[in-house]
């Protein structure tokens, strides 16, 4: 019998100038590369909220990408385990 894969779930939020650029649909377009679910939204606060589900190596490699390809516009970011039994089918924007 085999053991389930390991899966990472986080949730990031992102602080600087991330509404308004893009941030959303370019951070779908950069999960549609890697087997994650999870959404991306704005806040009302001006932040950014991703959370994402998949294995640990994948989670970290994908976020890498979303951080280079939006170096200029982020600012901070803080990052927590998502504790939830919540599942994800996809990755989607929550509007």
């Amino acid at each position: 019998m085999s053991q389930p894969a390991e899966t990472d779930k986080r949730k990031i939020i992102y602080t600087g100038n991330v509404q308004g650029v893009g941030f959303r649909f370019t951070t779908r377009r950069i999960a549609r590369r890697f087997p994650v679910t999870g959404t991306v939204r704005n806040l009302a606060d001006g932040t950014v909220e991703l959370v994402v589900e998949g294995s640990p190596a994948v989670v970290d490699e994908f976020l890498a990408d979303v951080a280079a390809r939006f170096v200029n516009n982020i600012e901070r970011c803080q990052s927590a385990e998502f504790a939830s039994d919540e599942s994800f089918r996809k990755f989607q924007i929550i509007r």
